[in-house]
Parts: structure tokens; C-alpha cells; sequence
């Protein structure tokens, strides 16, 4: 009896073990040795939201969910985006966003910190500006900060200085062609940050 009792619980470790590896598991394709961003692992993106709680979404778009969250080693503040696998155009945006913005280096651009592709999900991990988007300071009636004329000639400022760069002063011309109050984010400083390349 004692040995079979041994063996159901070797049988049920076992299965316990195989079960964690699939619910993280995550693919490598080739393009990622090409362009080299930083790659977290699921499982960390996974605690860092909740388990993509619906009380840490912060936004949602027509590629995908924005979830804030901590990195549990670093606890760094984040925002992951979680774009649709279901699409070969999701897919294209993707690897688009992670060549591009993984390069990009400027202070009025929103910076991609990483990534990370798992079966059915790709995620995107950026830097969490912690005043949101321009779109809920201008239109949201419960917001508690006021943009007086000043800051908004700043912000304006801060966007063009953004696109200056994407299509003047990098390496290669980049087209942002999704320029709206609701991809304008802003940092703690309340500079304006250009993002969302999709």
C-alpha cells in the first residue's frame, strides 16, 4: 500500500510539473535573434498583472488589452499589452513594433522595455506612465488634473519633438500613423510621450 501511495504521488508531481511548464510555456521563432529586444518570461508578466486581472486593465484598442503591473524581481512599474495572436497581421505588427521600438531611444517616446511570445499571446512590455493619456485629462470629467495653456503648448511640443525623430533624425523613417489624444501618454513629469506603433 505504501508503495502505491509513493507512486500515486510521483504520478501526480509528475503531472503537477508538466502542467506549470504548459501554462508558461513560450515559443522562439527566428526573427528574435534578429532583432534582440529584451525578453521576459511569461511568468513573470503573468504575476506582474494579477493573471491579467480586470482590475489592472488600463486600456483597450483594436490590437489588443493594456495591463498595468509590477515586475515581481525588479518591481518596476509596467504597462503590458496583450496583442491578439488570432491574425497574420497582429503578427506582423508585432514583430514591426518589437524591430522599431526596441531601438527607438527618445524622451518623448513611450520606451518598450521588452516582450515576450507564448502560443496565442504576444506581449509587449513598455514603461507605465503613471498620468495616463492625454485622451482622459482632456475628455474625462472625473479627472483630477487640469492642463492649463502652458502644459498643452508643452505637450504639443513634446509630440512634434517625438515625430522630429521618428522621421528625421533615426536611422530610418518611421510613420506613426495612429496620432490621437488616447496614444499620447503622460509621465510622471507630465511630459508628453508618443505611443502605440502598431
Amino acid at each position: 500500500a505504501a508503495v502505491a501511495a509513493a507512486a500515486v504521488v510521483a504520478v501526480a508531481a509528475v503531472l503537477v510539473y508538466v502542467h506549470r511548464r504548459m501554462e508558461y510555456a513560450e515559443l522562439r521563432e527566428d526573427w528574435e535573434a534578429e532583432f534582440g529586444a529584451h525578453r521576459f518570461p511569461y511568468k513573470d508578466l503573468h504575476r506582474a498583472t494579477g493573471g491579467f486581472a480586470d482590475k489592472r486593465l488600463i486600456g483597450q484598442g483594436g490590437s489588443g488589452e493594456v495591463y498595468r503591473g509590477v515586475l515581481p524581481r525588479c518591481k518596476a512599474e509596467v504597462a503590458v499589452k496583450r496583442v491578439s495572436d488570432e491574425s497574420r497581421q497582429g503578427m506582423k505588427e508585432f514583430v514591426a513594433e518589437v524591430a522599431s521600438m526596441g531601438r527607438l531611444r527618445h524622451r518623448n517616446l513611450v520606451p518598450l522595455l521588452g516582450y515576450c511570445r507564448r502560443k496565442g499571446e504576444l506581449l509587449l512590455v513598455y514603461k507605465y506612465m503613471p498620468n495616463g493619456s492625454l485622451e482622459k485629462l482632456l475628455y474625462d470629467q472625473g479627472s483630477k488634473i487640469t492642463l492649463g495653456w502652458d502644459q498643452r503648448f508643452r505637450i504639443i511640443k513634446d509630440i512634434a519633438a517625438g515625430l522630429l525623430y521618428l522621421h528625421e533624425e533615426w536611422e530610418q523613417v518611421i510613420v506613426h500613423r495612429d496620432i490621437k489624444p488616447s496614444n499620447v501618454l503622460l509621465d510622471d513629469e507630465m511630459n508628453s510621450r508618443l505611443g502605440d506603433f502598431g
